[in-house]
């Protein structure tokens, strides 16, 4: 029997596929139990499945929601457009108020921007003119590292420990050394390698309050993480904390990312310092309308990280069949170790209608696979077994 989806098969016939790829297939009776409760509310059900091409590829390279927003989200979007003639002045402080209430702080504590890299820019831009220094991880999301480039601050890279984690020791070492201020960038869950860095290792250095030490602390993939030793550092912001940014965007869980919409919770005091660095939160209106409709579809957001669970444990499942070693992911993506060289994987990949993600020195012998649907995993696993045999991975 086929686990693929074809264009005929209705909503309902589509969601017994999934349940059988998360119970049978996998033996994982609450997953399933799970989906059954997010499918529910029927918050998808149009897209289809057909075997890739190189025309029309599995994009699984950067990082995206394979499902699509919301339907909700979609439809006002799409109603959008017919005032989008009109500037979105009472719908973004509407979003600003929903986004507050949902951080449990005040609206001055929220500052819109066009996804989350607006607010690293803007963050960069106001310390850099003061003898900051910009200290990450040297295996982590770039936009930080370019924008302080152009800025000219300095960046001050530490070294990764074992599988890949973040050396909060080092970058502790590396701020106290620095004669002037510094910018600390802390993606977590990571981007390359989808892994958490605990709550215990970064709270208790924010809440040391290091002199002339701002927290950028990026939580783009927060909602698909499962370890419990993460911890979101909005709780910090509650209790008053000034030296922390807390970036978010609509991109991932809520599948929103060619719509650019982010934004950035610190304290108001942060906050205005922010705002001289962003033109305003003009974010376009069909992006802010789209996240008030997605952040009130709560059966979308379990639908979207039942999906991602699912499309992980089958990777994960090929992965550990072909015996090729993998870091834990908390995210919408997995990080995987190579036998072959990346160029040669992502060319034998592309000619078989799978895009996959690119290098990331200097891990140059893994490789970033983001998470597709769950019969595009299907799939990828299919072909990744049929490259062992090939001798291509």
């Amino acid at each position: 029997m086929s686990t693929l989806v074809n264009e005929n098969e209705t909503v309902d016939s589509k969601r017994r596929t999934l349940f059988k790829l998360s119970g049978a297939l996998l033996g994982t009776a609450a997953l399933s139990s799970g989906l059954s409760r997010a499918f529910a509310a029927d918050p998808v059900g149009t897209a289809t499945f057909s075997p890739p091409t190189q025309a029309n590829p599995i994009r699984i390279n950067f990082n995206e929601n394979p499902l699509g927003m919301s339907p909700k989200a979609q439809a006002a979007a799409r109603n959008a457009v017919a005032i989008a003639n009109r500037y979105a002045k009472d719908e973004i402080v509407n979003l600003r108020d929903k986004v507050a209430q949902h951080h449990q702080v005040p609206s001055s504590s929220i500052l819109l921007t066009a996804g989350s890299s607006e607010g690293i820019r803007a963050a960069v831009e106001a310390w850099s003119p003061l003898g900051s220094q910009l200290v990450i991880p040297e295996l982590t999301y770039g936009d930080g590292e370019e924008f302080a480039k152009i800025a000219g601050m300095k960046v001050t890279k530490v070294k990764m420990l074992d599988n890949w984690a973040f050396d909060i020791a080092g970058m502790k070492a590396a701020v106290a050394s620095h004669n002037g201020p510094s910018l600390v960038y802390l993606v977590n869950p990571n981007n390359p390698t989808a892994t958490i860095t605990p709550a215990d290792l970064i709270e208790p250095w924010i809440a040391s309050k290091p002199a002339d030490t701002m927290f950028i602390i990026d939580e783009a993939y927060a909602e698909f993480v499962n370890d419990k030793r993460f911890r979101s550092v909005t709780p910090l912001l509650h209790n008053g904390a000034q030296n922390i940014i807390l970036l978010k965007t609509f991109s991932k869980i809520h599948a929103m990312a060619g719509m650019r919409v982010g934004y950035a919770v610190a304290h108001p005091n942060v906050i205005a310092l922010l705002e001289r660095h962003v033109a305003g939160e003009k974010i376009n209106f069909c992006g802010v309308d789209a996240a008030l409709a997605s952040m009130d579809d709560p059966a979308f957001i379990a639908y979207s990280k039942k999906t991602i669970d699912l499309s992980r444990q089958i990777l994960v499942k090929a992965l550990d069949e072909l015996k090729l070693p993998y870091l834990p992911s908390e995210g919408n993506f997995v990080f995987h170790q190579l036998n072959t060289p990346l160029k040669d994987y992502q060319q034998h990949m592309a000619e078989s209608g799978v895009l996959i993600g690119r290098a990331f020195p200097p891990a140059d012998s893994w490789c970033r696979i983001s998470l597709g649907t769950p019969e595009e995993m299907q799939w990828v696993a299919k072909t990744m077994h049929e490259f062992r045999q090939k001798g291509w991975v």
